[in-house]
């Protein structure tokens, strides 16, 4: 895990480089990899979405450019005297910090702005936001599941277990899952779930239980936090990962984003995404099996199935049969469906029968 001080030095460093250019007699730049959607490729040895080689130069040789620079300079000044008081801040604060700064030019203004730059810093430090102690608002993600940890925080190292310590709103996930030492697992698996109603429903009904199951809340498309620590229960506890979601376009890129990566944190892949994880449905074979009620898919539907028979993440046999059955009945359905077939049939037998037929549980 990165240090605060190994941070600090890796933004400092870069401060420096600024410096070294100007006592050159070089106008000061800074070079990132183009952070478009031309620029990203499928890496398949990884199996997770990275940058390409094409680059992008931000230069003091124009007014936008010196600003961005000067920007970079005072965002780089307040997180290592914020790494040496040991301290945090979220995004937001961040954004608004910069309304105090003795620069007017050096002030954000839009918190997408503060956010991209912070994003730049993690690119070229090769240090992550976490590092910096820098946090978004909470996502709410939860753990629920038969696993002791120990989390460490600013009052102290807190031993928890995930199931008998907390109650059915589980183990919050903390901004950076790598203050977290993994101390006894009992699971067998890692059930990551999309919507909130269908965690409840699994925990109340005991699924966690009852198959020694990780249930890990999404909370829609899914917190770097939440991916961070869902690979490490992969890497480190050595459990297979499946997805459970709603049974349309939208979250069949969450479980995307989970596996392979997204698009805007792809200097991240290697360090969030689990190429290994597998989905588990709600499949369109689903929708037909158990005639689950559904609702029309909508133009934009069509187009999302559409263009992810294109996307390198879902062309295999499993997804280009299940796309295009999903395409030719022209319906989605969501997880809470199964409900139709009464509160107990998605613990009792949609997951058990799915989770059999892939070899989990």
């Amino acid at each position: 895990m990165t240090t605060n001080t190994d941070a600090r030095d890796q933004l400092i460093d870069l401060a420096a480089d600024f410096y070294d250019q100007f006592a050159a007699g070089r106008i000061p730049e800074m070079e990132l990899p183009t952070r478009t959607k031309s620029n990203i490729e499928y890496d398949e040895e990884s199996g997770v979405w990275t940058y390409g080689d094409r680059t992008s130069v931000r230069s003091a040789n124009s007014v936008n450019g010196a600003r961005k620079l000067l920007k970079a300079a005072f965002t780089i000044e307040f997180l290592a005297d914020q790494l040496d008081e040991d301290r945090s801040s979220t995004l937001r604060e961040l954004y608004y910090l910069s309304e105090s700064w003795d620069n007017d030019e050096a002030q954000f203004n839009s918190q997408d702005e503060s956010n991209d730059l912070v994003e730049d810093l993690e690119i070229v430090t090769g240090a992550t936001r976490e590092d910096f102690h820098m946090r978004p608002e909470e996502s709410g993600a939860k753990v629920m599941g038969p696993l002791r940890l120990r989390e460490q925080t600013n009052r102290g190292d807190r031993d928890i277990h995930c199931q008998l310590d907390v109650g059915q709103g589980g183990y919050q996930i903390p901004n950076n899952p790598d203050t977290i030492e993994f101390l006894e697992n009992d699971a067998e698996f890692v059930l990551c779930v999309e919507t909130g109603g269908m965690r409840d429903r699994l925990v109340e009904n005991g699924f966690d239980e009852a198959y020694d199951a990780l249930i890990v809340h999404l909370g829609g498309q899914p917190a770097r936090a939440t991916r961070r620590l869902t690979k490490r229960f992969r890497d480190e506890l050595d459990l297979p990962v499946v997805v459970f979601t709603d049974g349309d376009p939208w979250s069949y890129r969450i479980f995307g984003s989970v596996a392979y990566g997204s698009i805007k944190s792809a200097h991240l892949s290697k360090y969030l995404a689990t190429p290994e994880a597998r989905f588990v449905g709600i499949q369109p074979a689903d929708i037909v099996e158990y005639d689950l009620p559904s609702d029309p898919l909508s133009d934009s539907d069509v187009n999302a199935l559409e263009s992810e028979l294109e996307d390198p993440r879902f062309q295999t046999d499993y997804w280009e049969e299940q796309i295009e059955l999903q395409l030719d009945v022209g319906k989605k359905s969501e997880q809470q469906s199964l409900a139709s077939r009464g509160l107990d049939f998605v613990t009792e037998t949609y997951l058990p029968e799915r989770l059999e037929e892939m070899g989990v549980a």
